[in-house]
């Protein structure tokens, strides 16, 4: 995955290189039809001038007059009729010029060699150091026909080049500013869109979708952030069910209690009918306590980061005492039991963990098939100590496997409203597992049965 910092640094380069080329080509293109037109006219007038002044002072010194415009930033060709030549100032890197040019010059025209030297891509008309890229003019001295051909010295010039790195840099500028701010919008664009989620998401709006595919932090933030949304989706709607089921799991019994409270307030009613009435409303009572403690116990359970309180005890003793609690629902459904229990002792808190178990063997009762087995065994290794739930019950699909620890989840809602539950059970497993730094292993299949191992550690958690 390509990092967000190396996608803005190459970007970055790259926009500055685009910026220097294009500022490249503009500031070229400025020369070749603006700069150098103006700067043939104002060579030609130069050599012009120097011409007439040589032509008016007959006496002059004329190789000492060229050597002297030479030293002050100008390149000097000097070529007689009788084709004598000489050169003044930093030689030319190409000092030949074509025989016709020379014959048309000394004829009295003006030869425009930087105004037509060829046109390319570069700027090479303003460094070409040749004497075919300068201006050349006619004068007499001393009865004598002579050709002069000039250029300015670039390494002595420094206003046009001034002028030409002045558009090159302004143009960079300019372009590297377009290019940042198109490339900060397109980088911007994607966190924009994932603080309006955000807000949306304050809303309670879940539903929204991101156009657009990257493969750098913000890609993998906003695949987060949509997941994050879809998980809140699925929590919401697994809240809105439980406290649909809770309601119901607590309307029904309280319901049951108020009415046959009523029908204990009939003075017809036998001794027998009393009795049957007063256990309905017990039941009802410690149904309601059951859950109420559930809630309660993941409340507090969410709280803790660390076990605090950690006791040596025996898991077996734990075991065997539940089983003798659930006997009579056992036995009222026909379950075969069959368990293993080595007394090993185990440091944690007793209170927590028997929660654990209690939720195990209640689901396994539970959701079991009337007639049917369940098999608890506790087996040692090393460093490590397995309580191994296994029940002929319902099964659990391999589709729902993965959410069978979160919060308020039921695998079939149209059946747990039939059986007493409220989706909180192997969540509180998990939580108490993860805090005495072991795991929750489940293999199960639809209508053949489930098996949970409770892996915990022996060593120091």
């Amino acid at each position: 995955m390509r990092s967000l910092y190396s996608t803005f640094v190459i970007a970055t380069l790259v926009v500055m290189s685009v910026s220097a080329l294009l500022a490249f080509m503009l500031s070229n293109a400025y020369y070749q039809h603006f700069l150098k037109q103006q700067n043939d006219e104002k060579y030609t007038n130069i050599t012009m001038e120097i011409t007439e002044y040589i032509e008016g002072q007959e006496a002059i010194d004329l190789h000492e007059h060229l050597k002297f415009i030479s030293n002050i930033g100008y390149q000097l060709k000097l070529i007689g009729e009788d084709g004598t030549t000489s050169s003044y100032g930093k030689p030319f890197r190409t000092p030949y010029i074509d025989g016709a040019i020379i014959e048309s010059v000394l004829s009295g025209e003006v030869y425009h060699g930087i105004a037509n030297f060829p046109r390319e891509t570069f700027v090479t008309g303003f460094f070409a150091n040749e004497l075919e890229n300068s201006i050349g003019v006619t004068f007499e001295h001393n009865r004598t026909n002579y050709a002069l051909f000039l250029r300015p010295d670039i390494t002595l010039h420094f206003h046009e080049m001034r002028l030409l790195f002045a558009w090159l840099l302004g143009l960079t500028i300019i372009f590297s500013l377009i290019f940042e701010l198109i490339l900060a919008k397109h980088l911007i664009k994607p966190l924009t869109e994932l603080n309006e989620a955000t807000k949306k998401i304050k809303k309670g709006e879940y539903a929204f979708s991101f156009d657009f595919h990257r493969k750098d932090e913000i890609g993998e933030l906003a695949s987060s952030f949509h997941d994050m949304s879809n998980q809140l989706v699925e929590l919401d709607n697994m809240r809105n069910e439980f406290i649909s089921n809770i309601s119901h799991d607590i309307q029904s019994p309280l319901s049951n209690i108020n009415g046959y409270t009523e029908l204990l307030q009939n003075d017809g009613l036998t001794n027998g009918q009393k009795g049957e009435y007063l256990s309905i409303i017990r039941e009802e009572s410690d149904r309601l306590s059951s859950l109420t403690s559930q809630l309660l116990l993941l409340s507090s359970i969410n709280q803790i980061k660390k076990l605090r309180k950690k006791e040596k005890f025996s898991i077996a003793d734990q075991i065997r005492s539940l089983i003798i609690k659930y006997k009579w629902r056992i036995m009222d459904k026909d379950i075969t039991i069959e368990y293993t229990l080595p007394d090993v002792i185990y440091s944690g808190d007793p209170a927590l963990l028997l929660s654990v178990w209690d939720n195990l063997l209640s689901n396994a009762v539970k959701y079991n098939k009337s007639g049917g087995s369940i098999s608890i065994d506790i087996k040692e290794e090393q460093n490590y100590i397995n309580i191994i739930f296994r029940d002929s019950g319902v099964g659990i699909s391999s589709t729902h496997q993965k959410s069978i620890f979160e919060r308020f989840y039921r695998v079939d809602a149209s059946r747990t409203k039939e059986i007493n539950g409220t989706g909180l059970g192997l969540a509180i497993v998990e939580k108490v597992v993860a805090l005495h730094g072991g795991s929750v292993l489940v293999d199960s299949e639809k209508d053949v049965g489930s098996t949970f191992i409770i892996r915990l550690p022996l060593t120091k958690v």
